[in-house]
């Protein structure tokens, strides 16, 4: 009797993509987000009722599908853009299909806008409006201008109480560097850490799995993810499954939290500008070079690789503040007390 042997079947389409992806080390937003635009990709060409293989489709699909998405959609320049490059990573990574029209194919150009910026009395104002660990969180990144997600997967063993720095880790571009520690933090981040010890504690009794840890140190440290030194510093209530490897472990905040505060905040505190997030990293960096700060010690503590992107707050500078004085101010002087008064005396 011939022993029954398996033949591996051949992967899917997004099971070939998903493993090159891991393979590659992509984030999992990267991940789930290429996917999403790969599936659409072959559906909306297929909506007639015929799937095709996006081997047997080429430059004229691709241009189809992202004019659609430009035209029918009116998708934003960078969803386009991510778009774009869900199919080039397709066709070159996973179909192995460098062929010479992918080369022909034109990114959108994105506008370079004018950042959202607060007034300190505004900070202080939205921070003020914030509660619970979201203060916390919140205050960390104006004090510091981390990301979100950097805020977010701060572990233990990266806040340096003695040097008053915090090393954010693989942080965007895959970049480690180091910020400062505000010392009006202090006591709040120990009490955080004291509370974060004790749901340790309690996960350790439970025998749970810990937190996930880079890829390759969790092959060769098997234990890691359940030391206290890389546990999360913002831990999130409760368990949950971790997406990849569906094992049940603790995973950190989730960003939405922080993100619906301040929405909430900003209504409470009377802001009326378009504020998120990323509203206080813009803020921490003009704030910094309003107090004088050079613009390099600025470039290194938001982790930028060129000095052009960290300029853009410059602009905001150049107006803000009265530091231009509009010509009609030359001429009050010389306008006569009606003209000068406010719109609302003129309409009383």
């Amino acid at each position: 009797m011939k022993p029954d042997l398996h033949i591996p079947q051949p992967l899917r389409l997004l099971d070939q993509m998903r493993e090159v992806l891991r393979y590659k080390h992509y984030s999992l937003r990267t991940e789930q987000a290429y996917l999403y635009w790969v599936r659409f990709f072959v559906r909306w060409h297929g909506r007639g009722g015929t799937m095709r293989h996006p081997k047997s489709m080429a430059a004229d699909e691709v241009r189809a599908f992202l004019t659609m998405l430009a035209t029918e959609r009116n998708v934003s320049v960078s969803t386009h853009n991510q778009a774009l490059s869900a199919l080039l990573f397709l066709y070159r990574e996973v179909l192995g299909m460098d062929l010479p029209w992918l080369q022909d194919l034109k990114r959108p150009t994105r506008p370079r806008r004018i950042p959202s910026v607060l007034t300190q009395p505004e900070v202080v104002a939205l921070l003020g409006a914030l509660d619970g660990d979201v203060a916390l969180l919140g205050k960390l990144l104006y004090g510091t201008g981390m990301r979100l997600m950097e805020g977010l997967r701060l572990r233990v063993k990266d806040v340096d109480f003695d040097r008053q720095a915090i090393m954010v880790r693989e942080a965007k571009g895959g970049k480690d560097r180091v910020v400062m520690l505000p010392r009006s933090l202090l006591p709040s981040l120990k009490a955080q850490l004291a509370a974060g010890r004790v749901r340790w504690e309690q996960d350790r009794q439970r025998g749970a799995s810990g937190v996930a840890v880079p890829d390759a140190l969790a092959l060769k440290y098997p234990d890691l993810g359940r030391r206290w030194g890389w546990f999360w510093v913002f831990p999130a209530p409760a368990l949950s499954l971790d997406p990849r490897s569906r094992i049940e472990r603790r995973h950190h905040l989730y960003e939405e939290r922080l993100q619906r505060a301040i929405k909430l905040a900003c209504a409470a505190a009377g802001i009326y500008k378009q504020v998120s997030v990323h509203t206080l990293r813009h803020s921490f960096a003009t704030h910094l070079l309003q107090a004088g700060t050079d613009i390099r010690t600025v470039q290194e503590l938001l982790g930028h690789s060129d000095v052009s992107t960290t300029m853009i707050y410059t602009h905001v500078l150049k107006v803000a503040g009265g530091g231009t004085t509009s010509p009609l101010d030359a001429l009050s002087t010389a306008l006569s007390p009606t003209e000068c008064r406010e719109p609302e005396a003129l309409y009383a």
